[in-house]
């Protein structure tokens, strides 16, 4: 996949960054993975984790949700799986740290609304920071939350951004996999 132009990364602001969510004939959602926001490049791309140096496909793959490593255009394979993907708040931007309490508090509203839809198993949240302030929960830590959304159960994921630097690959792939034990 060709990196997109800095002209095609400042269109990219304007646009939008479909969901990946099972048709009728996928099984059901058993996890769907919810980012912070679209990135310029998945935004200009129309690939969800798509920046090259961001570990979601990896680590997705090292710790057994996938059977190979997909590359971001293969994202339409994950609702075969069980899996789909959706985002926090809706607006590309180059950085999370952009975005403003109210958007990732409004974000989450939208998020419960598709979940009572879709009623995955587990809402896999990734970014810690994300999850506190759009649910409201300034202690939260990675792992299973109590609150749920009707049935469906929630699990804090770090963050897989390569700006996350608290994070090494190895111990992103254990969190994972801990999640994957407790999901599959």
């Amino acid at each position: 996949m060709a990196l997109p132009t800095a002209a095609e990364l400042e269109a990219a602001r304007a646009h939008s960054l479909p969901d990946v969510l099972p048709g009728p004939d996928d099984p059901a959602l058993r996890v769907l993975f919810c980012g912070i926001n679209p990135g310029l490049v998945s935004a200009a791309t129309g690939h969800h984790f798509a920046r090259p140096g961001n570990r979601f496909w990896p680590v997705l793959h090292e710790s057994g949700f996938t059977p190979r490593l997909l590359r971001p255009e293969e994202q339409g394979e994950l609702p075969a799986w069980g899996m789909g993907i959706t985002n926090m708040a809706a607006r590309p931007t180059a950085r999370a740290d952009e975005l403003s309490d109210a958007e990732l508090v409004e974000g989450g509203r939208v998020l419960g609304k598709l979940v009572e839809r879709f009623t995955p198993t587990w809402l896999a949240v990734v970014g810690m920071g994300a999850y506190r302030t759009a649910f409201g929960d300034r202690d939260a830590l990675v792992g299973a939350q109590e609150p749920t959304i009707g049935p469906t159960r929630i699990w804090v994921l770090p963050n897989p951004s390569g700006l996350n630097a608290h994070y090494p690959k190895a111990r992103l792939v254990a969190e994972y996999a801990r999640f994957r034990a407790a999901a599959f």
